[in-house]
C-alpha cells in the first residue's frame, strides 16, 4: 500500500509534511508503521497549487529516499494547498505515468488502494471515457482510471458523487465480470481551491487515514508525522471529507447503488 500526505491553509512549506517531521512522508517510503508493507519505494510525486489555476508537478520513479532533489524542492515551494505521495506499486509498472500524483486540468488526484480483478476490469472501465479522457490516460494503473472515471462522472461539479458513482461502478462491474467485488479506495483530490478525501472499502478495510491541524490549516494523512497521538484524529472507514476555507468536515460516504452503511457518530478535528 502506498503512503500520502495532503495540506490546506495558509501557505505552507512542503517539507513540513514531506521532510521534516520525525515520521515525514520520506521517511515512510521506507519506514512505514501503518501498512501492509513498510517499504513504498516505487516512486513519488508531489502537486502543488500557486497562482496559475492548474497545479504543478513533480513525480519520479526513484525512492522518495535517495531522491536529493525531493528535498531541495520541498524545502523551497510554499503552497497553500498541496498533495505528496510515495508509492508501493499493486499494479502497473514502476515508471514515472504510474507515479501519483495525477493531474488533469486544474485537478489533483492519489490515491492508496486497489480494485480486486483490475485485469478483467480495465477495458470495459476504460470504454466508459470520452474521447479526451481516454486519450489523457498516460499510465497503466487502476487509480488514473479511477480518477479519469471520477472526471467522466461529474467531478468538477459534484466531487463526491462523481466518486462514489465512479467506485459504484467498479464493485458493480467487477460483481459482474467475475462473481465479487472488492475495492479499497483512500484518495485525495482537488480543485485547487478546496482540499477534498474519501475513505471508503467494499470489505471495511479501507487503507488509513487521519486528520490534524497543522500551522493555520489542516492536513490528511495516510499515517501520523509524530507521536503526538492526541493531535491526530483517524477519519473512519466510509467518510468523506472536505477542507475549505470554513474548516474540516466529516460526512458518511457510501458508493452509489450500495446500502446504506447506517448513522456515523460525528468526528470533531481539534483545532
Amino acid at each position: 500500500m502506498c503512503r500520502w500526505a495532503a495540506y490546506r491553509g495558509d501557505p505552507l512549506y512542503l517539507e513540513e509534511l514531506v521532510s521534516s517531521p520525525a515520521h515525514s512522508l520520506i521517511e515512510q517510503s521506507h519506514c512505514a508503521t501503518r501498512a501492509k508493507t513498510a517499504t513504498n519505494g516505487d516512486g513519488f510525486g508531489i502537486a502543488w497549487y500557486g497562482d496559475r489555476p492548474e497545479p504543478g508537478r513533480y513525480r519520479d520513479i526513484l525512492p522518495a529516499w535517495s531522491d536529493c532533489n525531493l528535498k531541495s524542492l520541498a524545502r523551497q515551494i510554499r503552497s497553500p494547498l498541496f498533495l505528496a505521495h510515495v508509492r508501493a506499486a499493486t499494479g502497473g509498472g514502476t515508471r514515472r505515468d504510474n507515479c501519483h500524483p495525477f493531474v488533469h486540468g486544474n485537478w489533483s488526484f492519489q490515491h492508496n488502494g486497489q480494485i480486486s480483478n483490475f485485469d478483467r476490469l480495465r477495458r470495459p472501465m476504460e470504454s466508459m471515457l470520452d474521447d479526451q479522457l481516454f486519450h489523457a490516460r498516460g499510465g497503466t494503473t487502476d487509480s488514473e482510471l479511477l480518477f479519469l472515471l471520477a472526471l467522466q462522472f461529474g467531478l468538477a461539479s459534484n466531487p463526491f458523487a462523481a466518486i462514489s458513482e465512479a467506485i459504484g461502478f467498479a464493485e458493480g462491474l467487477s460483481v459482474h465480470l467475475t462473481g465479487s467485488a472488492l475495492v479499497r479506495f483512500t484518495a485525495a483530490f482537488s480543485d485547487g481551491k478546496s482540499l477534498y478525501a474519501v475513505r471508503y472499502a467494499t470489505d471495511r478495510k479501507a487503507p488509513t487515514l487521519y486528520a490534524s491541524p497543522v500551522g493555520i490549516g489542516y492536513c490528511l494523512v495516510s499515517e501520523p508525522l509524530n507521536d503526538d497521538i492526541d493531535a491526530w484524529t483517524e477519519v473512519p472507514d466510509g467518510s468523506a471529507v472536505l477542507i475549505d476555507d470554513m474548516g474540516v468536515h466529516i460526512t458518511p460516504f457510501q458508493p452509489e447503488k450500495r446500502a446504506s452503511a447506517g448513522p456515523q457518530a460525528p468526528v470533531t478535528i481539534p483545532a
